[in-house]
């Protein structure tokens, strides 16, 4: 069935790192190696590496090696990334290869208006939640971007303008990101969607999104508040009928000197009938998700509250450093359906940088996160083994 054939093609790339590039790019440092550019085309790109110790119930060569061997050093990704930029027009692509898939992460145009408004149309980021990574800044996330509630690429349009101290974002989302090269039916794409991996389930379609930010200061604090609201349909592929899906966000950015914190809360409700899901099962409380070439079903109905703290560090007095970014981090999908466990992750880490270099190194502990450890397909929905798991990951990225 679907979910022997997913088991086969999970990797132990299922979750991304982005903050590297956009602190590589908003920070470059001089150590860092030149750009490719050709006229108004600058080309880009990275290859990362995880070394890899966690806790997995059951050994199988099918799995990725998490632990009992005492680690595992796997090639993560390699990614190619183009930027072109010529007075008011821009475009970004991005393309992304791992072992046994490969897909599109983004492809868009813009034009931005003399008002420095913006309008980007194709493939482009989710407007949803305090940033383009949400609350986290580690390599594992947080738990919203495992339901699609943090960088989330879908087809559509973006419109974003700055009237005064707010920057407002709005957006139309025709569809998902779409599947592209795997073993699976609709899981080989990099953001988590609604998918519709046994071929009767449930297909994203026709999404609005609007996001409001205020910046502001308390004192010496920087503080951005914002909301994000949500909401799409859900285009039946089998029997069942039509559904829809919504979600809201309250969320924050503090700073204050090198310091930041930044805590969100969510709810989310995905409004399907009873169908198969990825577990076996008939239900209308569960729906599937996928990314990597893989699926598995979450529950339809939750809040996620989640916090981060950081702190920056610029290392000048050491010469093979440029910084260091310790964070701590927490989040958790608060179930609302009988039955269904909640699904906590705590992260310990730092990012370190050096030129191209950016390294993660994630101490992850969870009772609710395939990506972390153990053995169950229903951890972000039923989640009945509801049990504790750790996972060391250390993620070598070098952007070029």
């Amino acid at each position: 069935m679907a979910l022997a054939a997913a088991a086969e093609r999970e990797k132990l790339a299922l979750v991304p790192a982005n903050q590297a590039e956009a602190q590589l790019a908003a920070e470059p440092s001089s150590s860092a190696p030149a750009k490719i550019r050709i006229g108004d085309l600058t080309i880009g790109g990275a290859i990362r590496a995880n070394y890899v110790i966690g806790d997995y119930d059951n050994p199988n060569p099918a799995k990725p090696s998490r632990g009992g061997d005492g680690g595992n050093f796997e090639l993560d990704v390699f990614r190619i990334n183009l930027d072109y930029a010529h007075g008011p027009y821009s475009a970004k692509a991005e393309y992304r290869f791992y072992d046994g898939y490969n897909f599109l992460h983004t492809a868009w145009f813009g034009y931005t208006f003399e008002d420095q408004s913006q309008l980007q149309v194709g493939v482009n980021r989710v407007p949803f939640g305090p940033g383009a990574y949400g609350v986290s800044q580690s390599w594992f996330f947080d738990q919203h971007y495992y339901v699609g509630l943090s960088d989330d690429m879908d087809l559509g349009i973006k419109y974003t303008l700055q009237p005064g101290n707010w920057t407002i974002d709005l957006g139309y989302y025709l569809a998902d990101e779409g599947q592209w090269r795997g073993a699976s039916h609709d899981s080989a794409r990099y953001s988590y969607d609604v998918v519709n991996e046994s071929g009767d389930g449930y297909e994203e379609r026709h999404q609005l999104n609007l996001r409001a930010i205020y910046h502001t200061q308390f004192g010496a604090i920087d503080a951005d508040l914002g909301s994000s609201f949500q909401y799409g349909q859900l285009a039946s592929q089998g029997t069942q009928s039509d559904g829809h899906h919504y979600a809201a966000s309250l969320h924050a950015v503090f700073k204050w000197h090198e310091w930041t914190l930044a805590p969100q809360l969510s709810y989310y409700k995905y409004d399907v009938d009873s169908h198969l899901v990825q577990s076996g099962v008939m239900s209308d409380e569960l729906i599937d998700f996928g990314a990597y070439d893989y699926a598995w079903p979450v529950a339809a109905e939750a809040w996620i509250p989640a916090l981060s703290l950081s702190r920056y560090y610029e290392t000048s007095r050491i010469a093979w450093l440029d910084s260091i970014t310790p964070y701590i981090e927490y989040s958790s999908i608060l179930k609302t359906a009988d039955g269904q466990n909640d699904s906590e992750l705590f992260i310990l880490g730092a990012a370190w940088a050096r030129g191209g270099w950016y390294i993660y190194t994630d101490l992850a502990f969870s009772n609710g996160n395939y990506s972390i450890g153990g053995d169950s397909f229903t951890t972000f929905g039923e989640n009945p083994d509801d049990s504790w798991q750790s996972r060391f990951n250390v993620n070598f990225g070098y952007y070029f």
